[in-house]
């Protein structure tokens, strides 16, 4: 009998959500995405201590000052960990932009462009990355000028419909709806334990944006992200690309009952409207969205409190 990750491979982009690199070679993913929380977790790692040690030694040659020589050694350390990556998957890997940035544009544009000219050094070409971004306004906008430049990007931390629509009207590559995160607030919100498959309101959200990218024709992949349980993958199946960590690729490996395709391109359901995506009309609908607002400032404080960690462990 084919196992659940196999019958998803064929209907599914899998990319593991994870910078163990080991974990990436088992499972053998298309593509591969990374953020602070990751990195943390891989820098803590005995058999990744070669490229913390690695990083550490390159910045301390570029000079400058202390918060300088740490900037660079984080980058370092992220552009290693996905170069390490590259070389077993097939695709991209996905290297993320510092969250403190996450309401600059200018910033972002500048540090993309940094880690872009990082990877470049390794002989990696753009082609290969997504640079990661939170979806706040300002970080859409920079996705919009980095893709007219040809770097490709992925809107991260997406929770809210009126970020996925701005996501697509500004032509970037591929966005990462929170479907667990998403679950979260809501049990939160109602006290409820749980919700089946197909009432769970992450699930719901990815299924929306979906049908409403491929009713419009727009060219934008989306990647289901942030998954808590495998009927939440089970439910999504037909997705562009989804984003799933290792417990979970072990969990669907290990069952072998039968997978049916849930999203499909040729049937999209009742037509969805879209909304404005002007930035007033955005800061708008974020405001009435009290999940949506509440997840991106969440998301982007603890990845925040994870890249301080990550520079604390990398502190020359």
């Amino acid at each position: 009998m084919i196992n659940c990750l196999d019958q998803l491979k064929a209907v599914t982009d899998v990319v593991a959500d994870t910078g163990d690199i080991e974990a990436i070679r088992q499972y053998k993913p298309v593509d591969a995405t990374t953020n602070p929380s990751l990195l943390l977790k891989a820098a803590a790692l005995s058999q990744y201590a070669y490229l913390v040690d690695s990083a550490k030694t390159w910045s301390k040659s570029k000079g400058g000052s202390d918060d300088e020589r740490l900037a660079n050694c984080a980058d370092k350390f992220a552009i290693s960990i996905g170069s390490e990556i590259l070389k077993i998957i097939p695709g991209r890997v996905s290297t993320e932009v510092d969250s403190r940035l996450s309401f600059d544009t200018q910033g972002t544009i500048d540090k993309a462009k940094r880690l872009i000219g990082l990877y470049e050094n390794e002989g990696i070409s753009k082609d290969r990355i997504l640079i990661k971004m939170a979806s706040s306004w300002e970080g859409i906008r920079a996705a919009e000028q980095l893709e007219k430049e040809g770097i490709n990007c992925n809107l991260t931390l997406l929770f809210g419909f009126s970020q996925a629509a701005a996501c697509a009207d500004a032509g970037v590559f591929l966005i990462s709806p929170f479907v667990g995160r998403i679950l979260d607030w809501y049990k939160a919100d109602t006290g409820r334990d749980s919700y089946p498959a197909k009432e769970d309101p992450g699930v719901l959200s990815v299924v929306r944006i979906f049908n409403f990218y491929k009713q419009q024709h727009y060219s934008t992949v989306v990647m289901g992200a942030s998954f808590r349980n495998i009927g939440e993958i089970k439910a999504l199946a037909g997705c562009d690309r989804l984003t799933i960590a290792p417990p979970l690729l072990a969990e669907l490996e290990a069952d072998t009952s039968s997978l049916k395709r849930r999203l499909d391109i040729t049937n999209t359901g009742k037509l969805v409207s879209k909304p404005m995506v002007d930035e007033g009309s955005f800061r708008w609908l974020m405001n009435e969205d009290a999940m949506a607002t509440e997840k991106l400032a969440e998301g982007i404080r603890n990845f925040t409190i994870d890249q301080v960690k990550l520079e604390n462990l990398l502190r020359l």
